[in-house]
């Protein structure tokens, strides 16, 4: 039989079957899901999948936060050989629209009512649907009558009948089972038009499970039961389905899922895990959510956190230089800083026994690395993307250069063109195409090598270095190439910019659109009592934007005159994926924004 996640968690039920999978709470309390449960769920998902008819190749849509029925169906759809198709919980019904219409579902899985209604709104819109499995009954059940919604529990039940009266028949199917089938269709995030919905089949998902589980090639020693994870990010992210499901079946990581991206800081403090992921949105949060706690603290307190801080930049500056690795003396400082500061400071950030952390999906600024790694939690910037199953690169224990996206992964080809300095790749995970676009899958692999649109260079013959995406070079009216995320990113260093956006092609000079971090700029007015309503009002009061000027003029001295930002105006309203500024994973949608405030850029221009 061939190997895939569902046959890996299949085997860890019948060799540990009391060992813990997963963890989610229910009224507050965490309740745990064992090794033997989480594939008696999985079985019961394919053949209630099964029982609605749901032929090979099928695609079945999952809208949901994440929880443990985002992993039941997951597996269970890729045991009946279906295909999964993620949706992001914030999709718009526009984009619900899009997505299912596109991938052909047959079944959508969706979480509650406003999942559901957005599934009802576009109904005339999504001609293959023909069932919209719902998980909460709460505003549905006994008041929607629509001959396609199921409640889950009334599927499972569907489920355990349909294997009572057919046997075995989802074990004979599963055994059918090709590397070359499709498992999941995950869509791009869409910044430069529809989203395309790359495929990804077993043997690619076998392959990134070898190479970054099995191989080590993100965690040194490999993951195993004894660490925990911490689930918030969303599922239909290639990212985050590595860190959840595919570490959890390939090793025995046991998840928790976060009971939302609100209570992530609780969640994690809560939970301590072991190993986590997070986009560079997320650590910059953490980092800002620690610049306010300190600045709210008694003046003792605040004496003691900042001195010791003082002391973890020195710290984490020697370990940049150093690989990750520590020096006698600064080993020495790190344990005097344990014990009087950054051991309580860790675990109020839920990262106290973090032994690897990693942020990845778009750039991070340098500072913001060296700051969790002066504390003590061991951070490495690593690279893939869905059309190589996650497979690039990634920074190893004690080999970190920060600034760069790590080593290649054992066992692929990587080469930069030396025209363009495009990245490019060619392995095992390289997906099979774009699903019902075979002109744009010709576009992006040439010759098994894939070209990831990301321009790069090599630091020191064997890191990456990643100077921008190639869609985003800025090239001036005096015919400079900028890369722009050097900037955004230096910018965003700061606690008190949320985001910026550099534009500036085939222009005289750079300018800048910024966006506050709405509650750290909120505390920082309240300590020097200006009063404000709105995020507006906030953004455009004097003495923020002179703040805002300060950090303008800290980041410009570090680059060259050309590439300095000479004006900048301020987004007069917090960026939102509902209104097309922000993509579901939070990148920002250069062409959009362009758009929409034109007249911000035009006013810096006259």
């Amino acid at each position: 039989m061939t190997t895939t996640v569902v046959t890996r968690v299949k085997n860890r039920a019948a060799n540990t079957p009391d060992q813990i999978a997963m963890r989610a709470k229910d009224f507050g309390i965490w309740q745990e899901v064992s090794w033997a449960q989480y594939w008696a769920n999985v079985e019961l998902v394919g053949d209630a999948l099964l029982s609605l008819g749901l032929q090979p190749g099928d695609r079945v849509a999952i809208h949901s936060e994440n929880r443990r029925e985002w992993l039941y169906a997951d597996l269970g759809v890729v045991a009946a050989r279906g295909i999964t198709v993620g949706l992001y919980p914030t999709n718009p019904a526009s984009e619900v629209a899009y997505l299912l219409s596109h991938s052909g579902a047959r079944i959508l899985i969706a979480e509650d009512q406003e999942q559901v209604d957005k599934a009802l709104l576009v109904l005339e819109d999504t001609p293959d649907l023909e069932w919209i499995v719902y998980l909460e009954p709460r505003g549905i059940k006994g008041r929607y009558d629509n001959p396609k919604l199921l409640w889950w529990d009334d599927f499972l039940a569907m489920g355990a009948r349909y294997r009572d009266s057919h046997g075995d028949e989802l074990a004979a199917r599963m055994a059918r089972t090709s590397p070359d089938d499709v498992m999941t269709l995950i869509y791009t995030s869409g910044t430069t038009g529809p989203p395309k919905g790359a495929m990804l089949t077993v043997a690619n998902v076998e392959f990134a499970v070898h190479v970054l589980v099995e191989g080590g090639g993100f965690t040194s020693p490999p993951p195993s039961s004894t660490d925990v994870t911490l689930s918030y990010l969303p599922l239909c992210h290639v990212a985050e389905r590595i860190f959840t499901t595919w570490f959890s079946a390939a090793s025995g990581v046991q998840v928790h899922f976060a009971e939302s991206i609100e209570t992530v800081q609780a969640n994690l403090r809560e939970v301590q895990p072991t190993i986590l992921f997070g986009v560079p949105r997320i650590w910059e949060k953490v980092l800002a959510g620690v610049t306010i706690g300190v600045s709210s603290a008694s003046w003792l307190k605040r004496s003691v956190t900042r001195f010791w801080l003082r002391r973890a930049e020195s710290i984490g500056t020697t370990l940049v230089r150093t690989g990750g690795e520590h020096t006698g003396s600064s080993r020495v400082t790190y344990a005097l800083g344990w014990l009087f500061c950054f051991r309580a400071l860790k675990a109020r950030i839920g990262m106290r026994y973090v032994r690897y952390a990693s942020s990845g999906a778009a750039p991070i600024a340098p500072d913001v690395l060296k700051f969790f790694m002066g504390i003590g939690v061991p951070m490495h910037e690593v690279y893939g993307m869905t059309e190589n199953t996650a497979v690039a690169t990634g920074n190893r224990p004690g080999r970190v250069k920060v600034g760069t996206v790590g080593e290649p992964q054992p066992g692929i080809e990587l080469r930069i063109d030396e025209e363009t300095g495009e990245i490019l790749t060619r392995h095992g995970g390289t997906f099979a195409g774009y699903w019902r676009d075979p002109e744009a899958t010709s576009r992006v692999v040439t010759d098994g090598w894939l070209h990831t649109g990301d321009v790069g260079e090599w630091v020191d013959g064997t890191h990456v270095k990643i100077t921008d995406r190639m869609k985003d070079i800025i090239i001036t009216a005096g015919g400079k190439n900028i890369a722009p995320s050097e900037l955004e990113n230096a910018l965003k260093t700061s606690p008190y910019i949320k985001e910026a956006v550099v534009i500036g092609d085939q222009r005289a000079y750079l300018v800048a659109l910024i966006g506050i971090e709405y509650e750290t700029v909120g505390h920082w007015a309240q300590q020097r009592k200006l009063p404000y309503t709105t995020y507006r009002d906030l953004s455009e009061k004097p003495e923020v934007l002179e703040l805002v000027q300060t950090i303008v003029t800290e980041v410009n001295a570090k680059f060259a005159s050309v590439e300095q930002i000479k004006k900048f105006r301020m987004f007069p309203k917090e960026l939102d994926h509902e209104d097309g500024e922000l993509t579901a994973t939070q990148k920002v949608k250069r062409s959009a924004l362009g758009k929409m405030f034109d007249d911000l850029v035009e006013s810096m221009y006259g």
